[in-house]
This record gives structure tokens, sequence and C-alpha cells, in this order.
């Protein structure tokens, strides 16, 4: 124990900091309560995470939000619900509502691996400690609340309510569920970034309003007695959608299109013999809205009931800084625009340095940001020059299959907070430890003077914000499973390389290029994987940041790992599913171990590609040109090899 300590302090990690008094948290006990003075909380938040005060923690916002807006807000973080429920009861009756959510994660997605296997530890708990949550909290802690509590409105929120709102396949139960409303006895379901509709919904039940009542609040789901109106989106029945799956990849277009949309339609979705009424989501945040949320008076620490216990979740994210949301990227396996929406709603330079300055007066600061960043780090501030088009557009990406004509992508007001950061005088260096689209600096820009801007981003984004290696997302190599990803082409890769390679050399930096990679996502086969460490090799790249591909719900690569169907092309799509296929396509990733040697020949050798044996084992990759099936091409008066794909 004494050892892990001392490792988790060389890590970063201090601990026994002074930390704020309870008084400056929401409550967690009724202890805490009697303290301010409260008899009763208006609302009371559960959640399946450990509570840190914190805007990158969705329980502790939700609870600022309503503190603000006069609403006395408890929480009670990861209750138990095995034992006789006390942590169910011990705050008694809020006057208002209950509010549900299982936390920053889906807890699947927390709780198992891409083989199914259960996880060991716990990212959003004290300790990392495993099991502190069940599977699916949303669905376990509202029935709880409704047993004990019936006259009660339960609330349910957070990205598991949020991205299993309609019917979706469930990858960890290998089957489609309804909207999870169906499983879950919460009344409503709010989802996306909830401040806005959470407030309209206090100030309705505090008015006097019935729950079922409240059919009208933006980004509210629900069970309803109503029938469809002219002009909205009915999907397919969850019980066709069960005996058809390609009615389930039909439906997700509408959904994600809707998603997308400034000014959505009202969907609709028969389950049993009820209809899910899901409400169309606010447009996108103002600045002054954002500010007004990152403003509030978090600690920006831990509760003290977890003092001397280290949260991982928390120290990722302890010294950095949110400065956006939104992602207009549109990736296929990726879920925030399902969830925050692919128009990008940014905080005023002034809250951001009002932030980075109250991180700097934390007590284990040590003079560095370790991320200025967002869903994606440089899409700050960015958005259509021309917003009508933006509000008729229905894209789901705004650089796929190439970068909107309407796109603005200077990247000028980034580095304008770049520089102001790094000019106050207690920062050493801000880091960008988020995902950072290089695509989008490198694309086309409108101006001449909006292009040297990008080029300069690129540049300092290297010399000054990098930690010695920047991890980037080129996800695969073969353009065919790119084009299915929504990513680019792998050459804007070998570009942004050489960008990398040239300021690293100009500056005297030893700096590392950290690609990440995919496997057995949709429209990948053994053969692209065989070609991925062919091509990585050839750059001299030993992979480390690589993963199975896991369906999530609400993503285009689920329903198709789902159906078999693309949803806006209706093609049927190739798609790892076993175990063995997917080990099968990993296993490139690490030709390089010598223990994974004998069973890549081996598939190669199935594959009847002994080509790529020569280029893996029997030298460079640069010495194999000339081999059958590979062709010479000219790049920047460099010799490269490109694999041919053979058809049987």
């Amino acid at each position: 124990m004494a050892k892990d300590i001392k490792n988790r302090k060389q890590q970063g990690v201090e601990y026994n900091l002074p930390l704020p008094p309870k008084k400056l948290y929401l409550p967690t006990s009724r202890d805490e309560m009697e303290d301010l003075g409260w008899e009763q909380a208006d609302i009371i938040l559960f959640s399946g995470d450990a509570y840190v005060d914190h805007p990158s923690f969705g329980a502790a916002v939700i609870g600022r939000v309503l503190q603000k807006a006069g609403y006395k807000v408890a929480i009670v973080p990861q209750p138990n619900w095995r034992d006789d429920l006390r942590d169910f009861k011990k705050l008694g009756k809020p006057r208002l509502f209950f509010g549900v959510s299982a936390g920053a994660m889906d807890s699947m997605v927390n709780h198992y691996t891409a083989n199914r296997r259960m996880r060991h530890d716990d990212a959003y708990t004290p300790g990392g400690r495993h099991g502190m949550r069940p599977d699916y909290p949303t669905i376990v802690y509202s029935n709880i609340l409704k047993e004990l509590y019936p006259d009660v409105p339960v609330i349910a929120g957070g990205i598991e309510a949020s991205l299993r709102r309609v019917s979706h396949y469930d990858y960890w139960l290998d089957r489609l569920r309804p909207s999870i409303l169906a499983d879950c006895k919460a009344d409503m379901i709010v989802y996306g970034m909830g401040e806005r509709p959470v407030i309209e919904l206090a100030k309705r039940i505090e008015t006097g309003a019935n729950i079922k009542d409240v059919t009208d609040i933006p980004q509210t789901v629900f069970f309803t007695d109503d029938s469809p109106g002219e002009g909205d989106i009915v999907l397919r029945s969850y019980e066709e959608c069960l005996k058809n799956k390609k009615f389930q990849s039909l439906n997700f277009k509408h959904i994600e299109e809707e998603s997308n949309k400034y000014h959505g339609s009202i969907i609709w979705q028969k389950t049993g013999e009820k209809m899910i009424r899901i409400n169309p989501m606010y447009p996108p945040m103002t600045q002054e809205e954002m500010d007004a949320s990152f403003d509030l008076p978090y600690t920006r620490m831990p509760h003290p009931r977890y003092r001397g216990k280290h949260i991982p979740a928390y120290d990722m994210i302890r010294h950095s800084v949110n400065m956006h949301r939104g992602c207009f990227g549109g990736c296929a396996f990726c879920t925030i625009s399902a969830h925050q929406g692919k128009f990008i709603a940014s905080r005023s330079k002034e809250s951001i340095l009002k932030e980075v300055k109250k991180v700097c007066t934390m007590p284990d600061f040590k003079g560095y940001i370790s991320d200025l960043g967002g869903p994606s780090a440089n899409m700050y501030a960015m958005g259509g020059l021309d917003k009508n088009i933006c509000e008729k557009c229905v894209r789901p990406s705004c650089l796929h299959p190439k970068p909107c004509p309407n796109l603005n992508n200077d990247h000028t007001p980034l580095l304008e907070i770049y520089h102001a950061v790094d000019s106050i005088k207690e920062i050493k260096k801000s880091f960008i430890g988020s995902g950072v689209r290089y695509d989008l600096a490198m694309a086309p820009a409108k101006t001449e003077k909006a292009a040297t801007a990008n080029r300069q981003y690129l540049s300092e984004l290297i010399t000054d914000h990098v930690s010695g290696r920047l991890k980037v997302a080129p996800e695969h190599t073969s353009d065919a499973v790119l084009n299915v990803m929504r990513k680019p082409s792998f050459e804007l890769f070998r570009k942004f390389k050489t960008i990398f390679d040239n300021t690293n050399r100009k500056y005297g930096l030893r700096q590392q290029l950290i690609p990440y990679f995919i496997s057995s996502h949709p429209g990948c086969r053994e053969e692209d994987m065989a070609e991925l460490a062919c091509i990585t090799k050839e750059l001299d790249f030993h992979l480390e940041q690589v993963q199975d591909f896991t369906p999530t719900p609400m993503t285009v690569a689920t329903e198709i790992y789902y159906s078999g169907y693309h949803p806006y092309t209706g093609e049927k799509i190739f798609t790892a599913r076993t175990e063995r296929e997917k080990l099968a396509q990993r296993q490139f990733f690490f030709w390089y171990k010598p223990e994974s040697r004998r069973a890549i020949i081996d598939s190669l050798r199935r594959l009847h590609r002994p080509d790529l044996i020569d280029v893996l084992y029997s030298g460079s990759a640069r010495n194999a040109v000339g081999h059958k099936g590979f062709e010479k091409r000219d790049n920047h008066s460099k010799s490269r090899i490109i694999p041919k794909r053979r058809t049987k």
C-alpha cells in the first residue's frame, strides 16, 4: 500500500490536501443538510459517480445550476443498492423531484471491456474500487426510488439515459432493447446537456404542474397517450425493429439528423401499447449561457468525505479547463453529437481565464494546465460563416466526406486563448490533452489570414503545448474503412506527420507522435489490419494507443454492427463479430512482438498474402518495394509502399 501511494505521488497525485469546508459543497448527508439549516431538500440527485464538485462532473453541474436558480439541492453519490436501502432514505423526500444519473459514463462501458470481460477498476470511484455501482444504475436507482416514494417525480439524466432514449442495441446483452424508460420507472428523461431543461422542469413542478402534464420542454423524453402531430417523425416501433433489423438501421438516420439540427422535430416511437415522445434539442447554448454554467462556485475538488482517497477520473482533469461543447466531426463511432449536438457552444475568453486563475490557486497546482480543450480540442469558437445555412443543415458531419464550404476553421480565437493563458505568471506551460483534429487545421481556410493562423496553430501546438508525446487519431490506414468511420484519408495523417517531424527538427525537439487506431470497426477486414501493420511499420510506429471497436448506443457504427446495413446508404457492410474474428484483427497491432509472429504469419498465409510476410519479417518496408502486391509511389521525394489488395 505504501509503495502504491508513493507511485501515485510520483505521478502527481497529492493526498490529504486541504479541502474547502463541507458547507461549500452540495450536502450529501442529513448532518450536512442540518448544518445548512435545511429540514428538506427541494431536489435530491442520485449519481453513480463519486461527488466531485467540478464542471467536468455532470451531477455537480446540474446541482450547481439548480442551486443558482434558488433551489436547495442535495446529492447522494454511489448509493448502496444491495442493503436495506438506507442511502435512498437518509435524506428523506424532496419537495420537488429526484434526479437520477448513472454517472459520466454508460455503466456497461464503465464495467466491461470490448470482449465483455469485467473491468477490475472504476475511475469514478474513490481508490478506483470496482463494484460501487450496479449495471444500469439508471434503472436500479429509479426503480428503488419509485418503490419508496411513488408520489415523487423521478427524472433520469446523464449519458446512460441520454443515449438509450430510443430503441437501441445493447452490446453486452447482445440484443435490441427498448427505450430505457420501458425498463425503469422514471417519469421522464432529460437528455443531452441538461442545464436548461432541468431548470424549466423545476419551475413547472414548483408552480404545481403534474409531471404527466409537462409535455413541451425540449430535450425531454416520456411515455404519453397523445398522438403524433403534423410534421412529427414517427419511427418504426420497437416491436417492428425486433422483427427486422433494417428498420432499426433506418430509424437511426432520423435520430442522428434530428440530434444535429438547430431546430429539430418531435420524434415518436411506439413501445408496447404506448408511445414514447422525444422532444427536440434546445438550440446551442449562447456564450452567456455557457459562461453562466462554468462560472458557478465549484470548489473544483472532491467532497471531504473522500479525504485521503484518490479518484482516478478527477486526477486526470483536476488542472484542466473545458472551453466549449459540441463536435461537428460526426465520427461514426462517437456519441458526442447525439448528446451535445454538432454545433459548437464556446465560452468567452474572460470566463476561461477566470477558471485558469482559479486552478492556479489550487493547493497542488505546480504551474501546469493539463488540458485546454473540449470534445475536440481545436473546435473552439468555430461554426458556419452563414448561420442561416447551418439552421437548415442536416449533415451529420461538417468535415466528412469533405469540409463544408460554409465552415469557418480559423484558429485565431483559439491562439488568442493560448497566448492569454500562457501570459499568466503562475502558468509554466499549458498542455492540450483533448483530441486534436489535425484535418480541421489542415483544411482549406477562407482567407490567407486564417490560413496563416492555422499553420501557426499547428506549429505552436507542437512546440508549446505537447508534453513530449502528441496523441492524434487517424483511426485506420484503409480509405474504405475510414470512409465508414467518417474520417479523412490516411494521406492527411502522413502530411501531418511530415509537419510534426519538420517542426521538431526545426526547433531541436525530441517529441513523439502517438497515433490511435481501432480494429474490428464496421467495414474493416482482417486484410485491412494486415496492411495497417505494414504501413505503420513503414512509418516506424510500434503501436500503443489501440482498441477493439466497442458498440455503444446511439452511433452509426453500432447500428451497422447490429443490423449489418449502413443507415444512410442501405449498403450491407461486413463487421467482425465473434471473439475469434476480433482477435484475428487485433493481433496485427502487435506484429513486432516475438510471441505474435507465428500466428500472424499463419494468418497471412491463410489470407494468401505472403508479400506482407516479407514486409513485416524480412526487412524494412522500403526493402520490400518490388515485392508482388506492392507499388512504389513518390511522396515528397521519398519512397513509400502501398499495399494492393488482392482478390481471391
